[in-house]
């Protein structure tokens, strides 16, 4: 296992094989890495926690990478394992994540808001958009930049809009892991979980199996279920 630097390395977005996304991978001395969570600078204890207890509980070969606005945790995987080639590599941004994740994850999000403020009051309720606003900010949430573009983001059915945020899966990564955080604040355990999964039921029963099979094998899936 290794930590490293932003220099030490080289992250290159590669095309899913089978999906409208990217993947980003990690190399460092000929071996490749893939993303598996993201902590903001604050979170350095939980970063390297998870770090070794996959490399020293679990056996994997991992990277901690150390940036001055976050770290992040990476797990070695080979490019076929996962139907990559080097030709499939693209510099730059990756591309949005697929529409039902991200409409699976506003749900959530949604479902958490109501129950905060159905079970807590108003008052907590615009404490809780103060807080999920300060997430997209120091995350860089595309569409978030105003609180009319938050507010609509709590309270407009996902399903019903034409057009999804652009998220990547880093982003629903990112947001399922502070949800969680932000939900155990407020109720002081996670039993708020189960409850904001029930809205899922909304969902086609296809699209809503596609995502509780990519959140079951994300890095936050064992927050959620």
């Amino acid at each position: 296992m290794f930590i490293l630097k932003r220099q030490d390395v080289d992250i290159k977005n590669f095309q899913h094989p089978t999906k409208d996304q990217k993947i980003p991978i990690l190399s460092y001395q000929g071996q490749t890495f893939r993303l598996l969570s993201i902590f903001s600078a604050a979170q350095e204890e939980e970063a390297r926690a998870l770090w070794r207890d996959l490399a020293d509980n679990r056996g994997k070969a991992c990277v901690l990478l150390e940036e001055p606005e976050r770290y992040s945790v990476w797990g070695k995987v080979r490019l076929d394992q996962i139907g990559l080639s080097t030709e499939s590599s693209q510099p730059g941004e990756g591309a949005s994540a697929a529409q039902p994740f991200i409409q699976a994850c506003l749900l959530l999000l949604q479902a958490l808001y109501i129950d905060v403020e159905d079970l807590l009051g108003s008052k907590q309720a615009t404490l809780f958009e103060k807080d999920i606003s300060e997430v997209f900010t120091q995350w860089n949430f595309p569409q978030t930049n105003s609180p009319k573009a938050v507010n609509a983001l709590l309270t407009v059915d996902p399903l019903a809009i034409a057009q999804v945020p652009p998220w990547q899966e880093d982003h629903l990564n990112t947001l399922l892991q502070e949800l969680h955080r932000i939900g155990k604040n407020y109720f002081g355990n996670a039993n708020f979980a189960e409850r904001a999964l029930e809205a899922l039921e909304d969902m086609p029963s296809n699209e809503r199996n596609l995502f509780e099979n990519w959140l079951g094998h994300s890095p936050m899936g064992k927050l959620w279920q």
